[in-house]
């Protein structure tokens, strides 16, 4: 009984790992990268998890379990410690470059994993777990993703007019800058378009691209001032390995999976157009995040609840390691296309069968 939860507070070994790379020192502050990258992708190399699921009376238990919330709360306090104790340490003037560049990808992995926390409270209706939300997404720089995630990226999934939806044939290089630009441009855009239709200006402090903007300079700039520029350099150096390894996570989670268009609307989001994973370490570490379909499908389901179906495509291995496939592209390519055509041969069977298919982008 006690599994249920405790599995969850792996999500905890992130920033206990990054706290302990902060503290040793040395070479020692390369353990969070080496973690996260190294032995989390190697032991999911020969698992596969479990495609089990929740029967309804469970799912009723747990969607009104507290249990559940306090694990994901408990994250929020500890992402400001770890925010902290990475400003106090990396201001030794005696530090190594080894050492700075180790506490840089430390901090880096914190951010990554503050964003994934963010991202599911941000889904939820409560005010206060949106500000949670985004106050974790203000350690990182990257408010303005409560903004575009929720309004931009689940409205236009698998199409061409979403900026976080990998196409088929991208690689992560172009994506990556595609992703982050059309993503803040995206964000500013649905802001603007929601303060004209309440007959608001523009330059106020209801725009939450506005305020988020303001938030953020100041977090940096008080750096600056209390610590020096350098540091501020290396919170911006850290917080952009957080932003890169969001982004990794939106390219393979969409990779080559497109809705098609009915008209001027495009079909429902459905388990088919996220790529899924049930490898235990990465759904425990990431708080079933690599259980995509079923998110999409239902984005505010609560982590505990999501659910593995048996026509959403499948990764051959969990997040760490696709992550790490993702930045070599000819092996990307050559793994997930593969991938794709044997899940379009299934699909189309299945069209033929009166089933809903895909297609590549």
């Amino acid at each position: 009984m006690f599994f249920k939860y405790f599995k969850y507070l792996g999500a905890h070994l992130v920033p206990a790992v990054v706290a302990f790379s902060l503290y040793m020192g040395g070479y020692y502050t390369f353990t969070a990268l080496l973690f996260l990258f190294g032995f989390l992708p190697f032991v999911e190399l020969f698992t596969t998890g479990t495609k089990e699921n929740m029967d309804q009376a469970e799912e009723e238990m747990a969607k009104e379990d507290p249990i559940y919330d306090f694990i994901i709360y408990s994250l929020f306090p500890l992402q400001f410690i770890v925010f902290g104790f990475f400003l106090y340490q990396i201001s030794d003037p005696n530090l190594y470059l080894h050492e700075i560049i180790g506490m840089i990808t430390a901090y880096g992995m914190a951010c990554g994993l503050a964003i994934n926390t963010a991202h599911e409270l941000g889904h939820r209706s409560s005010k206060v777990e949106q500000l949670i939300s985004k106050s974790m997404l203000w350690t990182t720089l990257y408010m303005h993703f409560f903004i575009e995630h929720n309004r931009g990226h689940h409205m236009h999934v698998a199409t061409e007019e979403d900026p976080g939806s990998s196409r088929y044939g991208e690689n992560i290089y172009a994506f990556f800058w595609r992703s982050i630009t059309t993503g803040w441009l995206s964000a500013r855009t649905l802001e603007r378009d929601r303060l004209q239709k309440a007959g608001q200006a523009i330059w106020n402090l209801q725009n939450e691209m506005l305020v988020y903007s303001i938030a953020q300079f100041l977090l940096v700039l008080s750096i600056a001032i209390f610590f020096g520029i350098h540091i501020m350099l290396y919170f911006l150096l850290a917080s952009f390995i957080g932003i890169l390894m969001l982004e990794a996570v939106n390219y393979i989670e969409h990779y080559g999976l497109s809705r098609k268009k009915k008209g001027r609307r495009y079909e429902r989001t459905l388990p088919i157009h996220s790529w899924n994973s049930n490898h235990p370490l990465g759904r425990m570490v990431l708080l079933e995040l690599s259980r995509h379909s079923d998110h999409h499908f239902i984005a505010n389901r609560k982590y505990q609840l999501l659910r593995h179906f048996d026509e959403s495509p499948q990764m051959p291995t969990g997040y760490p390691g696709m992550m790490l496939l993702a930045l070599v592209p000819p092996l990307w390519f050559k793994v997930m296309h593969k991938q794709i055509d044997n899940y379009q041969d299934l699909f189309t069977a299945q069209e033929s069968q009166g089933s809903q298919d895909f297609q590549p982008i």
